[in-house]
């Protein structure tokens, strides 16, 4: 028998969810973003649930002593599953390998039966996503078939699915002397520096229209930006070019958008999804930082979000000191970065049919 969905607890947790605060568009290490934006937010989500995220808690089922495995179903439960992209460039060091699966992906990406992170990882020439729908279809439809959801579903009127997806793109950031280049970066110390983001420096310095990625990338900005960032450049205060941190910023944070609209198509009245968009910062030798651009979530009919824009000529930056050197700190119009408006799209509901 079909058990109706309570949905005030879970609403009650996606109204905590956006009384956190959040600290958008600031270089930081990975583990402080990882941290204090994307877990303690996605933790919030699902506070006080039984988290089903290892195959061998669906086991019941299960005709070998396995089935000992199997999770009490009774129990108020969320079932995790995490998405991430990120432009495939080697240049990735520590970020975008092991500190996202240490901090993040351990926490909320599924576990095979034999005890292997199971992510759905993407890597789009150019990072952010070429297809959101595509994207949205793919995470949802992995994390539970129709036999397993009407059994978690029937467990609980409490028990709902957290999608989790988490979209990048790159940058690339070098000392020449006294000053501070974005866009480049090299292999190694003694290696000529190079672009990073390669497919969007190129998208914006050498157009190609037979070229896919470039087509792609110049639909992510949108005609108005693309023309923008080719034929312009933005600095910070003290005349740093932060041009490609721009431009890798609004695909990332484009794709967060793109990715929201199409996932209402995909969750059930029980689905609930959580979104960000961030740039890795490459640097020579060093562990790569990070830049936190947007947020949002996706349930009960709105999808919220909350981060930087995405009109290019509204960005502006500053160099500020921050442990013990010269980080980035991006500025839209005079938003507060520390209080950014969250903007809210109504959708209809699709029912689970449970």
């Amino acid at each position: 028998m079909a058990i109706p969905f309570d949905l005030a607890a879970t609403q009650q947790r996606v109204d905590n969810f956006w009384k956190l605060g959040a600290s958008f568009g600031m270089e930081r290490n990975a583990y402080h973003n990882y941290l204090n934006e994307i877990v303690s937010d996605r933790y919030a989500l699902i506070r006080g649930l039984q988290i089903l995220r290892d195959e061998l808690q669906f086991a019941a089922a299960s005709p070998t002593d396995i089935k000992a495995c199997g999770a009490d179903m009774n129990l108020p439960s969320v079932v995790t599953t995490l998405a991430y992209t990120n432009c495939g460039d080697r240049i990735h060091q520590g970020e975008a390998t092991k500190r996202y699966r240490d901090v993040v992906a351990s926490r909320f990406a599924t576990l095979s039966e034999i005890g292997e992170l199971k992510l759905e990882a993407f890597f789009p020439a150019g990072g952010g996503t070429d297809n959101g729908a595509t994207l949205a279809h793919v995470t949802v439809a992995h994390e539970l078939d129709e036999q397993l959801k009407q059994r978690v579903y029937a467990g609980n009127p409490q028990s709902i699915s957290l999608v989790a997806i988490d979209l990048k793109t790159h940058v690339g950031r070098l000392r020449d002397g006294d000053k501070q280049v974005y866009g480049k970066t090299r292999e190694s110390p003694w290696r000529e520096p190079r672009a990073a983001c390669g497919a969007i420096v190129g998208a914006l310095t050498q157009y190609n229209p037979q070229n896919l990625i470039h087509r792609r990338i110049r639909d992510d900005l949108r005609e108005r930006n693309f023309q923008y960032l080719s034929n312009n450049r933005i600095f910070t205060d003290d005349e740093v070019d932060i041009t490609m941190a721009v431009a890798a910023a609004i695909v990332a944070i484009r794709g967060v958008r793109n990715t929201a609209m199409a996932l209402p198509q995909e969750l059930d009245e029980r689905g609930v999804a959580h979104l960000t968009a961030s740039v890795t910062v490459n640097r020579p030798s060093r562990d790569d930082l990070v830049l936190y651009l947007a947020r949002a979530t996706v349930f009960n009919g709105k999808i919220k979000i909350q981060g930087l824009g995405t009109e290019a000529d509204k960005f502006s930056g500053q160099l500020v000191e921050y442990a013990k050197e010269r980080r980035l700190q991006l500025r839209y119009g005079d938003w507060d970065c520390q209080n950014l408006p969250v903007e809210e799209i109504d959708y209809k509901v699709r029912g689970s049919g449970l």
